[in-house]
């Protein structure tokens, strides 16, 4: 069976869904400004552009990934579960846990298969630590440690990221919706949740940084920073376990050549047996994470990063802010004129 595919959104996200489609086909792509849809559809022999609402009602798509901005996200989902197509929405769903929870509704009750992007799960450092994990190799986990961040470029604080109605949040929920998923993966769910969140340097309404601080009731700990003012981009993720450690760094690109780093602790201690991998080249997350999608849908079965996921990641986020009520209103102004003085 061929998947036929709608796209709604064709940013630079929608492009590289539509590369990472495999043997599924392109049949329709909707967008905003119908030119970026014309263009996209235009490398896709059989591919029309449309609006989106007609998409998502389109008898000859089976399946409809939804790249738009954070505002869109859920609505456009909604429509199309509701119509009986399978969603792939980029993170973070939703800009809210409650603006998610319809959503989750719906998918329940039409039974179509929701997959969140999530695409680090599908990295290969992260994938093969996860196995890891599973497996025992470090035995129990303690704790994460976890950083991630870029430096933004200029202008950054006047894209759609910076207005807090059309993301719903900073830098918080854009790269630490990852963090926090990956946390979730890989130690369960967590009870106790607190952070905070600043806007250090960009001048706009929502936080360039969050810290976060997640507590499970077996006493495991995530400790994690998401950042735009990550002067080098950075990824750094660790797994602590009682008798071992696995590390990742980097995504490939510019956070630099991807490495997972497998520490055993010997039983005489001292300097840990070490193995590393390294995962040069293409960045195939994209790919590897539709495939999976696909054979949850052939097969009936829940995604790895779905919809409960998502809620999951989000209501943490939703308790941070409410802790952290009119933190964006900061010294970013005054940061900025220092810069430029």
């Amino acid at each position: 069976m061929t998947l036929r595919v709608g796209i709604v959104g064709c940013g630079l996200i929608g492009h590289k869904r539509a590369r990472a489609l495999g043997t599924a086909q392109l049949v329709a792509v909707a967008d905003t400004q119908l030119a970026r849809a014309q263009a996209l559809a235009a490398q896709y022999p059989g591919c029309h552009a449309l609006d989106w609402q007609a998409l998502v009602t389109q008898a000859d798509v089976d399946v409809v990934i939804v790249a738009t901005t954070n505002n869109a996200l859920a609505a456009v989902t909604l429509e199309a579960i509701q119509h009986g197509k399978h969603v792939l929405v980029e993170k973070p769903a939703a800009r809210s846990a409650a603006e998610l929870r319809p959503v989750v509704e719906a998918a329940e009750r039409q039974g179509v298969v929701v997959k969140v992007g999530f695409n680090h799960r599908f990295h290969p450092g992260p994938a093969r630590a996860w196995e890891l994990v599973r497996s025992g190799a470090i035995g129990p986990v303690l704790y994460v440690r976890a950083r991630y961040g870029h430096g933004g470029r200029p202008g950054y604080d006047r894209e759609w990221r910076a207005d807090p109605v059309l993301a719903g949040g900073g830098e918080l929920l854009d790269q630490g919706v990852h963090l926090i998923d990956l946390a979730r993966w890989y130690v369960g769910d967590f009870s106790e949740v607190t952070g905070f969140t600043h806007t250090y340097f960009w001048d706009m309404p929502v936080e360039d940084n969050g810290f976060i601080s997640l507590r499970s009731a077996r006493g495991q700990l995530a400790w994690l920073h998401a950042s735009c003012t990550e002067w080098k981009n950075l990824f750094c993720f660790e797994i602590f376990g009682r008798t071992g450690k696995v590390q990742i760094d980097g995504l490939g690109g510019s956070y630099g050549v991807e490495r997972l780093s497998f520490y055993r602790m010997l039983p005489q201690m001292g300097p840990p047996e070490t193995t590393i991998w390294e995962f040069p080249g293409e960045d195939l997350s994209w790919k590897h994470e539709f495939a999976h999608f696909e054979s949850c849908i052939l097969e009936q079965r829940r995604p790895s990063g779905n919809l409960q996921d998502a809620l999951a990641a989000l209501e943490i986020i939703q308790r941070i802010y409410e802790q952290n009520p009119g933190a964006a209103t900061s010294s970013a102004g005054e940061s900025q004129r220092r810069m430029a003085s």
